[in-house]
């Protein structure tokens, strides 16, 4: 993945990954691009993680727990949550599904999310049941980008 969109704000850089939908909140969501998205639900995979506007803003990432494989999600169930030396931040499900696999790498290096949010920190991946409609409330990079500017904007001094 190259080509972030970046905006920088003060001190900071974010960036946020074009090829992914996002929660208002900073969960991304990526559809796997080896199973497109046939008429219908099935077969599908759906990967998910934090913006890196969301990671910068919790902190360090100390400790990482996912549901477990097998886990149903409807959308707003937690699907995960991180401690940073600053807060507990309870994550909820973008979409809803099952949750068919879990980063391992989390158990063992947990600060992947702060290093790579886009790639090596990714949180799950979900088999998706209701796809269409779950994408039509998340918002495309762009429309993210400027949700996120304006948010991060707010809190500057």
């Amino acid at each position: 993945m190259t080509g972030y969109l970046e905006v920088t704000i003060d001190k900071f850089t974010f960036r946020v990954a074009p090829d992914r939908w996002y929660t208002r909140e900073g969960v991304w969501v990526q559809p796997s691009p080896l199973t497109p998205f046939p008429e219908g639900e099935g077969n599908q995979r759906v990967k998910v993680g934090l913006s890196d506007f969301l990671q910068q803003r919790s902190g360090d990432v100390a400790f990482a727990e996912i549901k477990p494989v097998g886990t149903r999600l409807v959308v707003g169930d937690e699907i995960a949550s991180i401690e940073t030396i600053k807060v507990t931040v309870a994550l909820a499900s973008p979409i809803s599904g099952q949750l068919i696999e879990v980063n391992p790498a989390l158990e063992t290096v947990p600060e992947a999310i702060n290093q790579d949010p886009y790639s090596t920190g990714w949180l799950a991946v979900i088999e998706p049941t209701a796809w269409d409609t779950d994408r039509s409330r998340l918002l495309d990079a762009a429309a993210y980008l400027d949700m996120m500017r304006h948010a991060a904007a707010e809190e500057l001094p």
